[in-house]
């Protein structure tokens, strides 16, 4: 399903200043990436990518300041025309009454920022990535274990909120507990966050519900991680044998998204927390390329 977010949140989320169009603020933008429409001024509309938001820095409006009232009017109008969500004037730039008559005219918002462009780009497109990413909801538990995201699964009452609780006590932080909202912010990334109901909590049982930020400070907490592995939790198998130097890689997807995916069978006494660290560890070791099986190996045959 298409997601989509409105000029609205751009100005509650940049704390932009409204020129024209307050009363236009529920248009949608249905498309990530701004676009800063300089070939169009000048009178090319090819590729024109009028459904994004169009943002004007200096180059733009210096370049409109030199065109004489007919020819800036012309290019103007050809432009807006095109009806985009909105526009945004960077560097809190000034001699905006060409561009305030045609946006009033068509009912187009018109804004401004102090931000230099490309910084305000930057922060536009990774906000859009986040806010039009198809998204789904699954249960389970998502931590972040020294920088590596980490998603906890299994069956109701298997303790992952008890592990997650665990790693949060050595220092880790929780990202979602119970429900867990995965975006998929380009083709081999998906990004775990909450749905802002859970925020902060953990649900513990025979304990309830507990703030993690309250009770263990900020640094317990974080908004969202990239997720990287997909660990689940099972009851154990007394005839099933994981002992093997090196097991077969095995991978979850999440909205085509493959990610490495772990079983960690649970029995009592076992240091299941202790478990999920030295995956996640592991699992950045073999991203630097290094592979304990691969030393051992060359020890025995130098042995």
């Amino acid at each position: 399903m298409t997601r989509k977010t409105t000029v609205q949140d751009l100005v509650e989320r940049f704390s932009l200043e409204i020129l024209v169009g307050n009363t236009q603020l529920h248009r949608t933008i249905e498309k990530p990436k701004a676009h800063r429409p300089g070939l169009e001024f000048a009178g090319y509309f090819e590729f024109f990518s009028h459904a994004h938001v169009q943002v004007l820095g200096r180059k733009e409006i210096t370049y409109l300041h030199t065109l004489t009232d007919e020819e800036r009017n012309d290019r103007i109008g050809n432009v807006v025309k095109y009806h985009p969500p909105c526009f945004v004037v960077t560097r809190d730039l000034e001699g905006l009454k060409y561009l305030t008559k045609y946006c009033e005219e068509e009912g187009i918002p018109l804004l401004r920022t102090s931000q230099p462009t490309f910084k305000f780009m930057d922060l536009v497109d990774t906000f859009l990535a986040k806010a039009l990413a198809p998204e789904i909801a699954i249960h389970g538990v998502c931590v972040n274990v020294s920088g590596i995201g980490v998603l906890l699964r299994g069956k109701s009452g298997v303790g992952k909120s008890e592990t997650a609780h665990t790693l949060i006590r050595r220092g880790h932080r929780l990202v979602a507990d119970d429900m867990v909202v995965l975006k998929k912010i380009s083709p081999e990334t998906i990004l775990g966050t909450h749905n802002g109901m859970n925020k902060e909590f953990l649900a513990l049982r025979s304990i309830g519900l507990v703030n993690v930020s309250r009770l263990y400070g900020r640094r317990a907490f974080q908004d969202e991680t990239r997720i990287v592995l997909d660990i689940e939790l099972t009851k154990w198998q007394e005839h099933d044998l994981n002992n093997d130097l090196e097991l077969e890689p095995k991978f979850s997807e999440y909205m085509d998204v493959r990610v490495p995916h772990i079983e960690i069978q649970l029995q009592p006494g076992r240091d299941v927390a202790g478990l999920v660290e030295a995956a996640a560890n592991n699992w950045y070791l073999k991203t630097q390329g290094y592979s304990a099986v691969d030393e051992f190996m060359k020890r025995l045959e130098n042995h």
